[in-house]
Parts: C-alpha cells; structure tokens; sequence
C-alpha cells in the first residue's frame, strides 16, 4: 500500500476491542484504541542480553528501527531492523465474512518471525505486554485480576475487573468495563508472567507478558493470540445477548486454542482474499482505490458486533463511533452496506432487523421508519431525537434508507423472503414517500450535522429511489400490476425533480428554492445500481463535471454549498455517477491524497475539510464501508430487478 494510513489497524474486533497505532513509526507512541485513549501494548525484544524495543513507548530501552510498514485489507506488516536481527511482526484479524463464527471471534493475532543480519546466531526472546486498560473505560477505574490459565502447549494470562457490572454503561466516548482480557501462545517454549501495580489510590492493577524464546537458528517464528471475552455483549430489548461466536456454546479458552492452530491456514485465505480484493478495486478504480477500500475494509467492519438474536437470527449492530453513540443507526447502515452486500448480504439484514422490529413496537407510533434501537450497546429503544419526539427525526431518510437497502438484499440474495417477513412496514413506508417525498418539508437528512433543509433535492432523489426500491420488490414477488403502478411514480417524481432542481447551467441544486447552489447527489447511484433508468441517461453529465472544475477542494469534493466539509463515503458514490473512470479516479484520488496528508491521526474519518484534510467530525464509523459502491455497481444487481 502506498497510502500513508492516518491510522494503522492492528486489532480490530468490534467498538470496545480495537487496538490501532496512530503514528507512522510503531514505536514512536503508545497504541490507542480508536477514541484516542491509551490501549497499551508494548512489544519488547531481548538479543544476547540487551533489550530492544518495537511497540508502544518504552523510552528507557534501546529502540528499534522501523524499515517497513504494509497494509492489507487483513493485515498490517511491520518489519524492524538492529545491528543483529531482523524482526517481521504482522497483526492480522481474519474477517471473512462468508464465516460468521470466524469474522466474530474476538481473537486477533500476531506473529512475529526473526532472522539474522550478521549470520550469526542470536538468543532472541519476543515479549508482548497488554495492559489491563483494555479491560476499563478508564486505567485504574476498577482494580484487575490476574490469572494464569497455561497448561503443557499453552501459554495464557487473563486479566479483568475486579468489579464486573456487565452491560452497565452507553454512551460514545466509553470503552468496555466488564470482561477479560487474554494474552496467549501455543509455542512450546512460551511463557506468562503479570505485572502488579498500585496507583496513588491503593488501586491493584496488572499487565500480562508473553515470552517466546525465538533463537535466530531455531524456532525462528512465533505467534500471540490477543483475546477479549466481553460475556454479554449486546442489551436487546432488556435481554442480554452473546456474541456469534458463542452461540454454540464454545469457550473462550477453546476459541483461542482453536484460532491459534488455525492461523497458518487462515493466514493464506487472508492473504488470497486481501490480494483479490486489491486486484478487483484496481480495476474498478485505480491503484489508490483499492488502497482505500483495503484500509476502510477492516475499520467498517470492526465499527459493528455480530450477535443472535432469541430466534437465532443475526444481529449486525453498528455503533456511530464519534457521532452519538447511537446503536443500529438506519442512516449509517445505509452508506455502509455496499461492503456487506459484496461480501455477506445476511449482514445488512442484521442491521435492518433491530430497526423492522422496534418499528413493530406500540411506542414507535409513526408511520416513517425509526433512525436508531439506542445507545451502543443497549439496544432498547430510539435514543435519538429523545426517541419519539418529533423535532430531531428523519422520515423521509429512513424510509427510503429502509426500503432501499432491503431491496438491495433481496437483489443480492435472489431471494425475497426476507423483504416478504417485513412488508407491511415496507408498503407504509413507501406510502409516506409517496405522499412527502417529491418536495419534502423542512427535516433533517443524514447530514444532520448541517441542520434542518426544507425542499432537499438529494433527499427528493432518496424518495424516489424508495419508491422503485418498492416496485423491485413488488416484481421478485410476482405483484407486477402495482410493481408498474410505484415504477410510473417514481417516474412521474422524476420528471417534477428534473424541472425543480435544475439550475441555468445545468447542474442541480442543494434545494429547490435555491438557484444557483450545488450539493452531491449520491443517493442517485442507486439508478444506476438497480438499472432503474429513471433519470434520462445524461442527466448528471455537466454535474459531475461541476463536482471537478467548480466544487472541489485540494482534498475532496464538497458536500454542498454551505460549507467546505466533506464526507468520504457521499464523495465516492458521487464520484461513481461519472461515465467515464477517469473521472471517478479524478475524484477520490483526492480523498487519498486526505488520509495520505492529513494531520489527523485517527482511523479514517468520514467528516472533513476538502481545503486542509482536518477532520471535522466523526472517526472508526462504519459508513466506509460505503467506498465499496463502485465495486457493488460492478455486480449487476439491477439485472436481477428484470427477472
């Protein structure tokens, strides 16, 4: 990857298990998880006595020096060099989406391989130390407990609040404070120690460390499992829930001891996907969109936990990581969905299904789809908007988010049934738009962060795209006389759009009663994906050649003509609306060349400046998945639509 990552992934599980290095060099500072608060691991080695370090911050050891760093949709590579050795150390977490027990195992590896510089043999020892800090909010929040569960061939260490109060908090700024951290290795000569400490308070706290003897001539390669039992992960409706993987019953401990005799297989099948993932991207885009997708893929995924729900149905619950904390939020499933549709459609139905039965509630009262099932990870109830007040909603967003991505599914998968179980609240849905969304009125749209707008053109766009999405539907079904009837209105709203949106120059406005004004017109893609041809094939011709001469900044294409802000996700699905790949690579190489310079150290952000690459708002949210869409158009779903 020539991308210089704004942040690097190193273990990314779900919103509380996330370990990345916001520097170029790791090394250079202490690994964070993604909220910026210290998740500490420290990588040491000792050769012939004298102690080097590779990871985290050790400023009293010799460090080593960083010569390489590559990144892959599965993988971050490092490779470190000193006078006597060379040490190649890959963080790789195996999310395969076609194995759900997999993609959900909250186990994350790394391997470390050492080799002579000198041809001399060297006794080398590898340790990595987690600190209990993984286990809090906060480090010192609760005293931890240490224990050492190694056996002959095993090597494990645990630690985790003395206090467990599980699924005790929500919020967006918090990190888990209930379950255990794991440290461990099936390398024969490996061993586990903890470290005690005692803050100023009287508070116990440790730190595991794993020690593999790695002689230069010998046993030249070593592997660490990194692990997290959260218990109970999920709050549904007052009912705690366990995640995927544990729905079968298996340990922790089991889970670890499997994953760690599968890595050399799963290594391979990380390593064949991450490069078929690159050669597909390449040939969507270019070079530095498959460098982008490969850097989003993990991140987007990571941004959600799978679960089960009572009925044995998945559970895909995203959180809106630095936005609001909200759980299963319809507007952040609806630009992430273009990953899942590629690569697991089960997914995006376990985003929709919190959504399709708190709509099914007596408190949800409305007759447009909700926008979120609460705060991650408590998932009883809308936390937006106060839940049901009426001031903060978004109606006609959600129902066209709700009705496209289930159509999207249903396109995917060949199969309607899913779409079948939920009609009712899909046929209500479709009647509000048709009833609100040709103009809608002064509300809110997923860009809430730029406040109320009535008569949004792009939001008009997502209404119609709601409607058709209901027409496909109606036709898998076999319902052709009223697939017809939604497909002639949503036809009829498009001749309306054209003549209300139009500005002199041929472009389109952010709304209807403002001329002259531009804003991306993303949710139109879906034209385009579906093989609708609602809109005459060379409607957005002269607006995305706008998007390049008159709308871009340095780092990207503006969002609209209030602000110079952007949003990575819309910026590549209006890319994806030029007819030539020219034009689309023109686009996003400066979403890129954002993450390539920006002085934000964080995991991608989605939210800001096209003039200096800073970011705005938002970071580690699973809306990247979104970047997937110029490779979802190339699946063809819309022939589907024809059968």
């Amino acid at each position: 990857m020539n991308l210089r990552a704004p942040a690097v992934p190193l273990i990314t599980i779900d919103p509380y298990f996330s370990v990345w290095s916001m520097a170029d060099k790791l090394n250079e500072s202490d690994t964070m998880h993604w909220t910026g608060k210290p998740h500490r691991l420290i990588g040491t080695a000792t050769i012939d006595g004298q102690q080097y370090f590779f990871m985290g911050d050790a400023p009293n050891l010799l460090k080593m020096e960083q010569t390489k760093l590559d990144i892959t949709a599965l993988s971050s590579s490092y490779r470190f060099e000193c006078e006597e050795i060379q040490l190649d150390l890959t963080f790789t977490t195996p999310l395969l989406m076609d194995d759900l027990k997999l993609m959900s195992r909250p186990v994350s590896y790394i391997h470390a391989k050492v080799s002579s510089r000198d041809e001399k043999n060297h006794h080398v020892t590898i340790t990595i130390t987690v600190d209990d800090e993984l286990s809090q909010n906060l480090k010192y929040e609760f005293p931890t407990v240490y224990a050492n569960l190694s056996q002959p061939g095993f090597a494990c260490g645990r630690v985790g609040s003395k206090i467990q109060r599980i699924l005790n908090a929500a919020g967006d700024d918090l990190r888990i404070n209930w379950g255990y951290v794991y440290l461990a290795s099936n390398h024969d000569q490996a061993s586990v120690t903890a470290v005690t400490s005692t803050n100023e308070y009287g508070t116990l706290n440790h730190t595991i460390a794993l020690s593999i003897p790695l002689d230069t001539e010998l046993h030249a390669e070593g592997l660490f499992a990194v692990a997290y039992d959260d218990i109970k992960s999920i709050e549904y409706f007052h009912e705690p829930l366990v995640s995927y993987w544990k729905k079968d019953g298996q340990t922790i401990e089991e889970a670890i001891r499997q994953a760690l005799s599968e890595y050399d297989m799963l290594f391979k099948k990380c390593e064949l996907f991450s490069s078929k993932l690159v050669q597909d991207a390449a040939e969507a885009g270019n070079e530095k969109y498959a460098d982008l997708l490969s850097l989003a893929y993990r991140q987007a995924v990571a941004a959600h936990k799978v679960c089960v729900d009572p009925n044995g149905d998945v559970l895909f619950i995203s959180k809106e990581n630095f936005s609001n904390g909200c759980a299963a939020t319809v507007d952040v499933t609806y630009p992430s969905i273009p990953q899942f549709l590629i690569f697991n459609p089960e997914l995006v139905k376990g985003m929709l299904r919190p959504i399709f039965k708190y709509a099914s509630m007596d408190v949800w009262h409305y007759d447009f789809a909700p926008h979120d099932v609460g705060t991650y990870p408590l998932l009883n109830g809308q936390a937006y908007s106060h839940g049901t007040c009426p001031t903060w909603q978004m109606p006609v967003e959600e129902c066209g988010n709700m009705l496209i991505c289930t159509a999207a599914v249903a396109l995917a998968e060949n199969d309607i049934s899913f779409a079948q179980e939920n009609w009712t609240h899909l046929e209500k849905w479709c009647d509000y738009l048709i009833d609100n969304g040709v103009d809608p009125a002064n509300q809110l749209c997923t860009d809430d962060f730029a406040g109320h707008l009535a008569h949004n053109c792009n939001l008009s766009i997502k209404a119609i795209m709601g409607i058709a999405s209901f027409s496909i539907l109606n036709r898998l079904a076999g319902n052709e006389e009223k697939a017809a009837e939604l497909i002639q209105i949503a036809g009829s709203m498009v001749e309306q759009w054209l003549a209300m949106a139009v500005n002199e120059d041929g472009t389109f406005r952010l709304g209807f009663d403002h001329p002259g004004s531009f804003s991306m017109k993303y949710n139109a893609i879906w034209d385009r994906i579906f093989d609708l041809h609602l809109f005459p094939a060379d409607t957005f011709k002269l607006e995305t050649k706008a998007y390049i001469e008159k709308h871009s900044g340095p780092y990207g294409l503006m969002l609209d003509s209030r602000n110079t802000y952007t949003k990575s996700d819309w910026l590549v699905w209006s890319a994806a609306l030029c007819e030539d790949k020219e034009d689309f690579t023109a686009i996003v190489d400066r979403l890129w060349l954002a993450y390539h310079e920006s002085e934000s150290r964080v995991p991608m952000t989605d939210f800001y400046s096209a003039i200096d690459a800073k970011m705005v708002g938002f970071q580690n949210r699973s809306v990247q998945g979104g970047l997937f869409i110029k490779m979802l158009m190339d699946k063809a779903l819309g022939t589907m639509a024809e059968k």
